[in-house]
């Protein structure tokens, strides 16, 4: 599996219907914000970003222009500064930001496994020069990218997706986005948070309904 770039995102606000490609670009762009600070010209784009939703009061909207104001209000510095803060640093980060730690407590658990086994039945694997384990929100939100964009209609379905989704995402992304939201040092990365809590209830709420 490889990180997403941002040369795959779009930005636009997301709509509320679930267009496909939307759907893909946004994973794409969490999996790129989530994994590392914003290149300059990441930040660039997604500080000139249009919030309006094409149709008035889109669920998004919202904490989609929180998100885009504060990239417009903070410098990328202090952003790259506070995911250091939140997210690095030597041995347990204040944020972790890994499925194992939320569903079973510690790092390179059960979760992991079944993960892994799963991601082997997709025909997927991660990339040797990846140091992050394959629970990491960032490296779920690509093979949730890809299982959506993807050309491989026998993996990249509606019903794989939500298979995955529902084992590997639903149960813990909420927690990890109110975490993330209540940290004194969050700023950017709390609205970014807020974005990616509306946005996952949107896909729950997508996979329930379909």
């Amino acid at each position: 599996m490889s990180e997403a770039t941002a040369s795959a995102v779009q930005f636009a606000p997301p709509p509320d219907h679930g267009e496909e490609l939307a759907r893909a670009e946004v994973y794409g762009l969490l999996a790129t914000l989530f994994h590392a600070p914003p290149t300059a010209a990441l930040y660039a784009q997604l500080g000139v970003a249009v919030t309006e939703a094409p149709a008035a009061g889109g669920f998004l909207e919202g904490s989609w222009s929180e998100l885009v104001g504060a990239a417009r209000r903070l410098p990328l510095a202090e952003v790259a500064l506070e995911h250091e803060a939140l997210f690095g640093g030597v041995g347990k980060p204040e944020i972790a930001l890994h499925g194992s730690w939320f569903l079973a407590g510690a790092l390179n658990e059960k979760p992991l496994v079944v993960l892994r086994d799963d991601l082997a039945a997709l025909g997927l694997e991660r990339s040797p020069d990846t140091l992050e384990t394959e629970d990491h929100f960032s490296a779920l939100c690509v093979v949730m990218r890809y299982l959506i964009a993807g050309d491989d209609l026998a993996v990249s379905n509606l019903d794989t997706q939500e298979r995955f989704f529902n084992a590997h995402l639903r149960s813990w992304s909420e927690p990890l986005c109110e975490a993330i939201a209540q940290h004194p040092r969050a700023d950017f990365y709390r609205a970014l948070a807020t974005f990616t809590k509306d946005f996952m209830a949107v896909e729950a709420q997508g996979f329930d309904l379909a």
